[in-house]
């Protein structure tokens, strides 16, 4: 999976062990990366040994650009046999990787080695775009449930926030709440959060996935010859 930060590639993983009710491995660099040479690998073989014993297993790997990276921009051999070993754990030609299921996210998926995109190992690339007005309009209620509201437009809110990811959604918030907050020591009385707050958040706190889709945007133009980044092109109403 590939997409802007922010937008929910965690969750989907996590929802996915959850529709075939299987664990949920979540592996994340600290639990691979060692400055002993020999231990990464080692660690690698074990997060997949613990997942074959737990069959059946959603293995997620977070930030897999970091362990996936092309083997061309290594000097050193350390981050070459961790590739290494990580393309052998996938393609279980000495062990058993029936029953589990292996996801990857990454904000950089051309940073990937391509030997990584062979069938059999990550062929299938997901695109996730940031969340559409009725995604961002319950991500608003979510996030507000628990907090002191008074009347909220979450449709209009929605409807301004075009492009905001949900770690976005959740900035603006936070903005609105600091705002009270700030608010509330010039008279000492606290006020619920109300449409206009949240915004002004909106004002003050830019999209983040802006910057993600300028990069993308180029590599989906011409580095693409695969048509893996397509979806990108789609979601910006770009012509092949």
């Amino acid at each position: 999976m590939y997409g802007p930060p922010g937008c929910g590639k965690t969750f989907i993983a996590k929802a996915t062990a959850g529709e075939v009710n299987a664990k949920f491995i979540h592996v994340s660099l600290n639990d691979i990366l060692d400055m002993w040479m020999g231990n990464s690998e080692k660690n690698l073989h074990e997060v997949f040994e613990n997942a074959r014993q737990n069959t059946p297993c959603v293995l997620f790997f977070d930030e897999i650009d970091a362990l996936g990276a092309n083997r061309n921009n290594f000097k050193n051999t350390g981050g070459r046999n961790i590739i290494n070993q990580f393309l052998q754990e996938l393609d279980g030609a000495e062990n058993d990787n029936d029953g589990v299921l292996v996801l990857g996210a990454t904000n950089t998926p051309w940073h990937l080695d391509p030997a990584f995109r062979r069938p059999g190992r990550f062929d299938r690339i997901i695109f996730i775009p940031p969340p559409d007005t009725e995604a961002r309009e319950e991500i608003l209620k979510l996030k507000l449930e628990k907090k002191p509201i008074g009347n909220i437009d979450y449709s209009k809110v929605a409807k301004k926030t075009e492009e905001y990811s949900g770690a976005d959604m959740e900035a603006i918030i936070d903005i609105a709440i600091e705002k009270k907050l700030e608010a509330s020591f010039e008279d000492g009385i606290p006020k619920p959060i109300e449409t206009k707050d949240l915004l002004q958040g909106a004002k003050s706190h830019a999209p983040t996935t802006k910057e993600w889709f300028t990069s993308a945007r180029n590599y989906a133009l011409f580095s693409n010859a695969a048509g893996i980044y397509d979806d990108v092109l789609d979601y910006l109403k770009i012509k092949k």
